[in-house]
C-alpha cells in the first residue's frame, strides 16, 4: 500500500474544519496522486430515513474533487460542479471519498471524483471544473489559514 500525506484542513471549514461544531471533521489524504477521505454518516446526516442526504454527498464531494488542485500547487475555487448519484448512501456505514485530476489547462482544473461505499458500490460520481485563485488571493488565504 502507497504511503499516505495528510492534508492541511482549516478551522471553521464545514467539511474538514477541526474546530466547527457542526461539520463533518473529515481529514484528506493524497495516497497514488488522488484525494481521499472517508466518513461514516450518522442519523443527523439523512434525508430520507437511513440514507445520507444528498446534499452531504454533494458537500463531501466538492470538497474532495476540488482537494485535488492541491497536486498541482493550485489553490481554486468551483466553477462549476456536476452530479451523477447512482445508489443512496446509507447511514451507519463508512464510505470513501476519492478525487482525481482530469486535465490541467492554464488557470483551470477538471477534475471527478465518486463515494465507493464499503462493498466497492460507486454511490455517486461528480465532476467539476475548478478556477485557480490569482497569487495575490493565495497568499491572502494562505495568511488567514497561517500555512505561511
Amino acid at each position: 500500500m502507497a504511503s499516505l500525506e495528510r492534508q492541511p484542513d482549516s478551522s471553521m471549514c464545514f467539511v474538514c474544519g477541526r474546530d466547527n461544531p457542526i461539520g463533518l471533521h473529515l481529514t484528506f489524504y493524497i495516497e497514488d496522486q488522488k484525494i481521499k477521505a472517508t466518513f461514516t454518516p450518522g442519523p443527523e446526516h439523512q434525508g430520507w430515513p437511513g440514507i445520507m442526504h444528498g446534499g452531504i454527498a454533494s458537500t463531501i464531494l466538492d470538497e474532495t474533487v476540488g482537494r485535488t488542485a492541491f497536486l498541482v500547487d493550485m489553490w481554486a475555487v468551483t466553477g462549476r460542479f456536476e452530479l451523477h448519484y447512482h445508489h443512496p448512501v446509507p447511514i451507519g456505514q463508512q464510505l470513501t471519498a476519492i478525487g482525481e485530476i482530469v486535465r490541467v489547462r492554464g488557470r483551470i482544473l477538471e477534475a471527478r471524483g465518486r463515494i465507493v461505499l464499503a462493498d466497492g458500490t460507486v454511490a455517486v460520481e461528480a465532476k467539476g471544473m475548478y478556477i485557480r485563485l490569482s497569487d495575490d488571493k493565495r497568499r491572502q488565504m494562505e495568511q488567514i489559514l497561517d500555512l505561511r
